[in-house]
């Protein structure tokens, strides 16, 4: 978030698929879909930004803490400007993998039931 754009989409995107596929397996309540656009605004807005402008303040990262606060006022510009596209492929991508995954576990069970059938002794 305070680094440069295609690093914070590249964890940005490694959370968001951490938090699908926990919803996915029932560890979450809700579909982080639903509320990712607005989930990151906020946390730019009320975490992020607040926290660059404090580093800044103190001084002390030194002029990186300038770096930082522009980044992350950058990377809040870029993701509301892009965010929403970006929500969309990204669960796009996820459901593709969700399918893809559905397709492999079914392929495997079937698999399983046909060896074990094959390898049950009949009786004499």
């Amino acid at each position: 978030t305070m680094q440069h754009w295609h690093v914070y989409q590249k964890w940005n995107e490694r959370l968001f698929s951490e938090m699908t596929a926990a919803y996915r397996n029932g560890r979450m309540d809700k579909d982080p879909a639903e509320g990712w656009y607005n989930g990151e605004l906020w946390f730019f807005d009320n975490y992020v930004i607040p926290l660059a402008k404090k580093l800044k303040e103190c001084g002390v990262f030194g002029v990186s803490s300038d770096e930082y606060l522009q980044y992350a006022l950058e990377n809040r510009r870029e993701w509301q400007s892009k965010g929403e596209e970006i929500v969309t492929t990204m669960v796009e991508k996820y459901k593709v993998e969700e399918s893809t995954d559905d397709d492999t576990a079914a392929a495997a069970a079937n698999a399983d039931d046909k060896s074990s059938s094959q390898h049950e002794k009949k009786p004499m």
